[in-house]
């Protein structure tokens, strides 16, 4: 009887244990003790950036980017803004310039035309050694043509590839160096009151009407800020010197473009 008194105490006892060994393990494993997921990640508030033409600040995402820069409208992308700089022109800055005298306002537009090398736009894209050469970075080994304009100097406002692609280099408000020794209508030194347009070309060969669409554009536009603007040839200020933008231009073609009245055209619309 003793003996089974104890075998029944001692199976309680192992019972007991076992029960709370088992529980221990439960605890271990109850979910709700687990580690709390992970809360959902607050979304972070957008970047805010400027219009670079009117400084109003705006979600990046709502912006009109055009290369590194934001704008708010289309209007404002393809405005010249109050620092002399068109939106939708690649800027890319000349060292050669300086300031126009003082109270000086542009009246004139200068067309020109460039190529680099010569005529070997008609083979390949060379507006890259335009770019170079406005910026004094010009490979004088590249081409036996380059070694001969190294020590040159010069820029312009804007330069028009044949594609139409439209580079800006100098601010309308300060002097590109692109007109040279020159006479408008008896005021010399022309590059104090003017801006340079260069057009990818040679003279010789016609100009793509992507670039007569560019540039009746870019006129259009620079005319809402020089409303006195009046446009010439270089050979028109320089005939001595200079023969372009050459008789492959079309003035009659331009001035319907542009629709600018011909008194804005002193020189006349005959090609020369």
């Amino acid at each position: 009887m003793y003996k089974w008194l104890l075998f029944f105490l001692g199976s309680g006892l192992f019972y007991l244990w076992l029960k709370g060994k088992k529980q221990a393990k439960g605890v271990i494993r109850n979910p709700f003790s687990a580690k709390p997921s992970d809360p959902k990640t607050l979304s972070e508030p957008e970047a805010m950036v400027p219009c670079q033409y009117c400084k109003v600040h705006l979600p990046k995402s709502d912006s009109l980017i055009f290369e590194d820069r934001s704008y708010c409208s289309r209007e404002h992308l393809y405005a010249l803004d109050d620092q002399g700089w068109l939106g939708n022109a690649a800027w890319r800055i000349s060292p050669n310039q300086d300031n126009r005298p003082e109270k000086m306002t542009p009246d004139l537009l200068v067309v020109h035309h460039i190529s680099l090398p010569p005529g070997e736009f008609r083979n390949r894209d060379c507006s890259s050694y335009i770019v170079d050469f406005f910026q004094n970075q010009l490979d004088s080994k590249t081409d036996p043509y380059f070694e001969e304009i190294a020590e040159q100097k010069v820029s312009s406002h804007f330069l028009i590839t044949r594609a139409g692609q439209l580079i800006q280099f100098v601010s309308t408000q300060r002097k590109a160096w692109h007109a040279g020794p020159s006479s408008f209508l008896g005021r010399e030194k022309c590059n104090d009151f003017s801006i340079g347009i260069e057009l990818e070309g040679d003279g010789e060969t016609f100009f793509e009407e992507a670039q007569y669409q560019a540039l009746a554009k870019l006129v259009s536009e620079l005319t809402k800020s020089y409303p006195k603007l009046q446009l010439a040839g270089h050979s028109d200020i320089a005939p001595e010197r200079k023969t372009d933008p050459g008789k492959s231009f079309d003035w009659k073609k331009f001035q319907k473009a542009t629709g600018l009245p011909i008194e804005k055209l002193p020189f006349g619309l005959h090609s020369r």
